[in-house]
């Protein structure tokens, strides 16, 4: 294997990118929404989420996500939202909260709707028995109409995976499973606290095919602790050798003074900033060697898996949870730090598990923010996504789309001259279109449409 990296070469040059992100200040928003959510206010709280609710025609399309907010071992890479417990009292007291809120926000519904998408993420959403899993599923079918077609997408951590637990999931519903890897060098696990094998991680993958599980994705992540180049693309290789349907390959944001677990890392093991965007643009291109498409910033997939079919039809979409053929206007947020959005905007639950259970047992909904989007929100979130999705955008035909003069954003599209002149974008009339350079700077071009962002130059992590 180590003889294969060796003739990987980069589509781009590291040194170049490099270069132009720190010109661009790439510390800008990932736009998994748009408004981004530091932008989210108080000024939508549980009343305002009823009334949405009450809004939304019975028997609509839409999606849900369960945030399973525990973990059996701590992760120092992590910066989700979760605790972690050895204990599963906590854990079943949660989900019964969490069940609570179903029953409110389904109330608030003139109707059930058309769930066609279920995700549960967590925290590690494994860590619910076989027998609430499946509960839960049965509690959500009951209460939203959730398809008998519908993706239900599981996050497992492959270290409490077991052959019966797999069973669980299929008797569950669940047809997509996600396996948080990371990185398959003994090294780099040890430094994070995530040790799994990768002969675990291939027992979990034969389980779950031998069960019908088919639709697999696989999660991974750059700039950890100790990681060079060639082991990342090792990595790749690795994990490709199973056959995934799609893998995400993130990149390690060290941010300890956010969550304390991080500390635990040695900072003097973590690559620079030229070592990560070495590591990025070699594994992308080892990605693409190899027969993946290239989804976006960050997403890769089988050339015939539907997300890659999705990108060719030009219509992939971008939520919360990353890249996703999911087409539905309305996603349903449940459990503490849940997140979602309404045809009228979006929505997030509290984040401390406490609180959310108190005010879960109040019979209160545990909406503690979000941001009503105006007609000017959806015309830019919708140009933003497709630069986003497709690296490519037609500013005329989205306008028109809208309603709108086909020049409505023609100021915006002039500001792009330095990034053009830079070799980032190619513009063609209010067409723009990212060069191979370009890929990774795609935000900076997005941030040119964000108009909140040029309101509160708001900050956030940098690109790599």
């Amino acid at each position: 294997m180590g003889g294969e990296t060796s003739n990987v070469i980069p589509l781009v040059s590291s040194a170049r990118v490099q270069q132009l992100s720190a010109k661009y200040d790439l510390r800008l928003p990932r736009y998994t929404s748009y408004p981004t959510a530091p932008h989210f206010n108080a000024g939508v709280g549980p009343d305002q989420y009823a009334a949405w609710l009450s809004e939304l025609p019975a028997g609509s399309p839409a999606s849900l996500y369960i945030h399973v907010a525990y973990c059996a071992d701590l992760c120092w890479f992590c910066g989700c939202h979760t605790r972690v417990t050895k204990r599963y009292e906590p854990v079943a007291d949660y989900l019964e909260a969490l069940l609570g809120e179903a029953t409110l926000v389904a109330n608030h519904l003139p109707g059930p709707l058309n769930v066609t998408h279920v995700h549960f993420g967590g925290g590690s959403p494994t860590i619910l028995t076989g027998d609430d899993l499946q509960r839960t599923m049965d509690f959500l079918r009951e209460r939203f109409g959730v398809s008998e077609n519908a993706e239900v997408a599981l996050e497992m951590d492959p270290r409490t995976a077991t052959a019966d637990y797999v069973k669980s999931m299929v008797k569950a519903g669940v047809t997509r499973a996600s396996i948080g890897v990371q990185d398959f060098e003994d090294k780099v696990q040890k430094a994070i606290n995530r040790v799994q094998p990768m002969e675990m991680v291939a027992q979990v993958f034969e389980w779950l095919r031998d069960n019908g599980i088919t639709d697999i994705n696989m999660d991974l992540i750059y700039g950890l602790p100790h990681q060079t180049t060639e082991s990342v693309i090792h990595t790749v290789d690795r994990a490709l050798s199973l056959k995934p349907r799609r893998v995400s390959l993130f990149g390690y944001a060290h941010v300890p003074w956010m969550k304390r677990q991080m500390r635990l890392i040695d900072e003097a093991t973590l690559p620079d900033v030229d070592a990560r965007w070495d590591q990025y643009l070699n594994a992308t291109a080892r990605f693409e060697q190899l027969g993946y498409v290239a989804i976006g910033l960050d997403h890769f997939a089988a050339p015939d898996d539907e997300m890659a079919v999705a990108l060719r039809d030009g219509n992939l979409h971008r939520n919360f949870q990353g890249y996703t053929t999911d087409t539905a206007p309305t996603l349903i947020g449940l459990g503490a730090s849940g997140i979602g959005y309404l045809p009228q905007g979006y929505v997030v639950n509290e984040l401390d598990i406490n609180e959310y259970k108190a005010r879960i047992r109040e019979g209160k909904l545990a909406t503690k923010r979000g941001i009503a989007i105006s007609d000017d929100d959806r015309v830019r979130r919708a140009i933003i996504e497709r630069l986003m999705c497709d690296l490519a955008v037609d500013v005329a035909e989205i306008a028109r789309a809208h309603n709108l003069p086909e020049d409505t954003f023609a100021g915006e599209v002039a500001q792009l001259d330095d990034l053009e002149a830079d070799g980032v974008v190619v513009r063609e009339g209010l067409r723009v279109t990212m060069t191979d350079l370009g890929r990774p700077l795609v935000r900076a071009v997005c941030a040119k449409f964000d108009r909140y962002l040029k309101m509160g130059e708001q900050r956030h992590s940098r690109a790599v």
